[in-house]
């Protein structure tokens, strides 16, 4: 298609709205494709009701109890399943302390890579290749088949999100080179000696594998500890990146799209990280993200820690949905509260899905009622 223009358009997009308009981004493949602004009179969000299913919704993950997640029909492997399509499984997932260190198990998912973001506790991760630490703020990433062990001291919970069809990759770093938004180097690899000396200090022995293949579990027993290599080389391995570790894109004159914020991607998904910035400067730049339909694109987003000032009423351990079909944008307190702000004060995990997405029917427990009447005025 060739760019055109009718009306009164904008020369730059996210810039020089005029007093009293709105600006409404109409984007296909997750900002990177075709993409047409509009100007218009009123917000996009302005609706007095809606009828049917699509529509964006609110949990409150914090109303979990962590008895209640580890009780469920996998054994506590995956946690509380969230959201899911062919491509991917979100779900909350806590791990808790008091098991004896001679009863641990080893886990391991032959139907696709997980990446755990750790978002209370903390503690150690055993692997045949080493052992990694994880505090909050962590994404581990273990790819499909790799045994790995939880070893904490502190009930930790993780959002866990599972690649059903590819494997975890970088993000296209484009213009910016190979050093933006995270650094290679600030991955971190796993410990081998390490992970004898933890074996060894806290007398662990790891007996018991347990295998997800197609949703189903089984477990294979050992007379000794399953943690034996010596040595290892190569390219495969578990990794972690913590989110002090990524340098957000920003821009000083204009509001950047979401799509810069990428951290990990997949065939069917991508995994971002919105973090504390400066707003922009320019007097005449939108400060709060813009009001857009992301057409091709399902939205979670869950809020970690920091104040959420494009949302109302929203503390850590929230996540919403907002699926495609309709414009979503910042709550009408927000425009308000931006113009007192300088810089963000927030840490949030974006997974943006390119086929739609099913809620899990535990999701219903946790909904937070009428969200959707958050953007009305009245």
């Amino acid at each position: 298609m060739y760019h055109y223009t009718q009306g009164r358009p904008t020369r730059q997009g996210h810039k020089g709205i005029p007093e009293g308009q709105f600006e409404e981004e109409q984007g296909l493949d997750g900002f990177y494709g075709p993409v047409s602004h509009l100007i218009k009179d009123r917000p996009s969000t302005r609706w007095n009701s809606i009828e049917g299913n699509l529509k964006p919704r609110m949990f409150d993950l914090v109303k979990h109890i962590a008895a209640d997640l580890a009780s469920n029909v996998d054994g506590g492997l995956q946690g509380q399943r969230l959201f899911y399509n062919n491509d991917i499984t979100v779900s909350s997932l806590w791990i808790q302390p008091g098991v004896p260190n001679d009863q641990l198990e080893s886990r391991r998912n032959a139907d696709g890579d997980w990446m755990y973001f750790c978002h209370k506790g903390g503690g150690q991760v055993l692997s045949e290749y080493g052992v990694l630490d994880v505090t909050p703020g962590t994404y581990l990433v273990m790819p499909k088949c790799i045994g790995h062990t939880f070893f904490v001291k502190e009930p930790t919970q993780f959002l866990l999100i599972e690649n059903r069809t590819s494997h975890f990759r970088e993000p296209d770093r484009g213009i910016v080179g190979r050093h933006a938004p995270w650094d290679p180097n600030a991955l971190v690899k796993p410990d081998l000696a390490g992970l004898y000396d933890l074996i060894r200090r806290e007398n662990i022995n790891v007996r018991t594998v347990r295998i997800k293949h197609t949703d189903e579990l089984t477990t294979i027993r050992y007379d000794e500890c399953v943690y034996d290599v010596r040595g290892w080389k190569g390219d495969l391995y578990p990794y972690t990146l913590h989110m002090d570790h990524i340098m957000p894109i920003v821009s000083h004159r204009v509001h950047l799209p979401p799509s810069v914020h990428t951290t990990f991607a997949a065939r069917g998904f991508v995994v971002c990280s919105f973090l504390p910035r400066p707003l922009e400067e320019d007097a005449d730049a939108l400060k709060v993200p813009f009001y857009h339909q992301n057409i091709d694109y399902d939205e979670i987003l869950f809020y970690h820690d920091g104040d959420f000032f494009s949302r109302n009423n929203l503390h850590a351990g929230m996540m919403s949905f907002h699926p495609a079909g309709f414009p979503h944008g910042p709550h009408p307190q927000a425009l308000e509260k931006v113009k007192t702000k300088t810089r963000t004060d927030e840490k949030a995990v974006m997974i943006d899905t390119r086929w739609p997405l099913k809620r899990d029917e535990a999701l219903a427990r946790f909904e937070v009622a009428n969200y959707w009447k958050s953007w009305m005025t009245k």
